[in-house]
C-alpha cells in the first residue's frame, strides 16, 4: 500500500465520520420536534457507510479473492442517509398543539442517550482517522529527512 492510499482511507473516513455526527446532532436537535413540513413528527435519520472500492468488486469477491487481499479497498463513503423506520413515541398531553383528537401527541423516534452513544463513537472514529493520518503525514516528513542525509 502507498503512501498516498492510505491518506486516502483516512481521509474518506474522516469525511464519512463527520458527516454522521452531522446526522446525529440533527437529530439530537429534533428530538422534540412534533411537526414537520412533511407532516407528523421528525423521523430519526441514520447514515449507512460502505467501503470504498476501487476495483469495483463485490465485497464477496473481495472477501473470497486471496491473492490480492484488502488491495481493492480504497476507504469508505456514506452511501445513503436513511430514515429510521422505528415507531414515533406517543405522550398523552391533550394540551399540547399538536395533539391528536384522542389527547396522545406523536413524539420523533429519537432516543437522546443512543445518539449521544453514536456521536461518542462517531467521534472516537474520527480521532482515530485523524491520528492515522497524522502518523502517515509524520513517517513521510521522516522518510525526506532520510533522504536529505
Amino acid at each position: 500500500m502507498n503512501i498516498f492510499r492510505s491518506m486516502r482511507v483516512s481521509a474518506t473516513g474522516l469525511s464519512a465520520e463527520r458527516l454522521r455526527m452531522d446526522v446525529i446532532s440533527s437529530n439530537i436537535a429534533n428530538a422534540n420536534t412534533t411537526r414537520t413540513e412533511e407532516g407528523g413528527p421528525y423521523r430519526r435519520q441514520v447514515a449507512l457507510l460502505q467501503a470504498e472500492d476501487g476495483n469495483k468488486k463485490s465485497f464477496k469477491k473481495i472477501l473470497g479473492d486471496s491473492r490480492e487481499k484488502y488491495q481493492g479497498l480504497y476507504g469508505v463513503r456514506v452511501t445513503e442517509i436513511t430514515t429510521d423506520p422505528t415507531p414515533s413515541k406517543k405522550v398523552y398531553d391533550p394540551q399540547h398543539p399538536d395533539a391528536a383528537a384522542d389527547g396522545y401527541v406523536e413524539y420523533p423516534n429519537v432516543e437522546v442517550m443512543k445518539e449521544m452513544v453514536e456521536l461518542i463513537t462517531a467521534s472516537r472514529s474520527y480521532e482515530a482517522n485523524l491520528t492515522v493520518l497524522n502518523s502517515t503525514k509524520s513517517m513521510a516528513l521522516k522518510t525526506l529527512e532520510i533522504g536529505r542525509g
